[in-house]
């Protein structure tokens, strides 16, 4: 299959070369021109798992994965594409990327912070039709990070991907083309349901706002190890508590995957990383990092937009929601800034005036 995965960030490369092992004809786009000279420069990616160190070679005719750096070019003729970003980079490339989709492709935000709606509304606004489906899970699909302009350490790889389209009507045809790329995709009902298995927004908020003074402090911080205390796993579990409630008083049932999930090695179902993921996660220690509060995208992902659209959500559905909303308070005094305001929110959307059966028909139908 033709597969075009966009960025240069650890889940893009880690994507890329997961996806070419399969034996898919993969195209690697970034917008880096410099980056993208290097990484062409090296003819390689060098992976490191638990199957070992290998390397994959990238740039001639016969290679499964190729570089490209127009838009464009990367996309014609892709089946599905996979956009393993940060959410704060949706509302520019859904511009860029709206008016090059065509009928019949699949778009996968893993995950998404229901930026299926932002890249739908975008191509709306653009004037193109094409019926695309936009798809979101709730979790990246590898535990990784680069270590270097062309070497990459896998962690783990995702077990379970709870996933939802927009618009849901294309659902058949998406989960078709999931499948063959990502075989761990389990079906939801809708990309809301889809947008509310975030993960992000519920690991990386509490861890850090409670260890802001630790962050500041130190040159480097590891949130997912020493950060991580019962005390602050109390916060995370009620703060995930709240967003299945969301999810409940929409009408999403179980499962919900708990986050608790991830940090227990016996008890509970089987997480999206599959069981003891978080002690291979801290005993790489690769997110032993220099944490900016002000500029890092666990501040100005997952908790300005990733909170913000909970609590949103939370308010439009007529679900409490303290405990996110008193994190997003505190986060908003520490950056000196209004995160509600500027977040990812169904006020911002557009669809905070919608009622359940006009949602409902805008998750199903798309964007009439």
């Amino acid at each position: 299959m033709n597969i075009t995965v966009l960025g240069g960030g650890h889940g893009s490369y880690a994507a890329a070369v997961e996806l070419a092992e399969k034996g898919h004809d993969v195209r690697l786009w970034r917008r880096d021109g410099a980056a993208l000279d290097q990484l062409q420069a090296a003819g390689r990616i060098s992976i490191k798992d638990y199957r070992g160190t290998r390397t994959l070679s990238l740039g001639r005719p016969a290679d499964r994965l190729s570089l490209h750096g127009e838009l464009a070019s990367a996309v014609r003729g892709a089946a599905l594409i996979v956009i393993p970003l940060p959410a704060t980079t949706h509302d520019e490339l859904a511009r860029q990327l709206a008016p090059l989709l065509a009928d019949g492709q699949v778009v996968f935000l893993p995950p998404g912070t229901f930026g299926s709606y932002v890249f739908a509304k975008a191509m709306a606004e653009g004037g193109n039709r094409a019926d695309v489906a936009f798809a979101e899970t709730g979790t990246l699909p590898y535990l990784t990070r680069k270590h270097g302009p062309a070497e990459i350490v896998v962690s783990g790889y995702a077990t379970r991907l709870p996933t939802g389209v927009f618009p849901s009507r294309l659902s058949a045809h998406a989960f078709q083309v999931l499948r063959t790329a990502y075989p761990s995709v389990e079906p939801l009902d809708d990309a809301l349901n889809g947008a509310l298995m975030n993960a992000g927004p519920i690991i990386h908020p509490p861890l850090i706002v409670m260890n802001a003074g630790p962050l500041e402090h130190f040159e480097a911080w590891d949130i997912h190890n020493e950060g991580t205390q019962p005390s602050i796993r109390r916060v995370t579990n009620r703060l995930d508590a709240e967003r299945i409630t969301v999810r409940e008083a929409l009408g999403y049932g179980a499962p919900h995957f708990p986050l608790a999930d991830h940090y227990n090695t016996t008890e509970g179902d089987e997480w999206m990383y599959g069981r003891g993921a978080h002690g291979k996660l801290t005993d790489s220690g690769d997110w032993r990092e220099d944490i900016d509060l002000l500029q890092h995208r666990y501040m100005l992902e997952d908790t300005r937009l990733g909170l913000s659209f909970i609590v949103s959500v939370g308010r439009w559905a007529g679900a409490d929601t303290p405990v996110a909303q008193g994190l997003l308070s505190v986060a908003s005094a520490i950056v000196g800034r209004d995160l509600y305001r500027e977040g990812r929110t169904l006020e911002k959307l557009g669809l905070a005036a919608l009622d359940r059966r006009q949602m409902r028909e805008l998750l199903a139908r798309g964007i009439v």
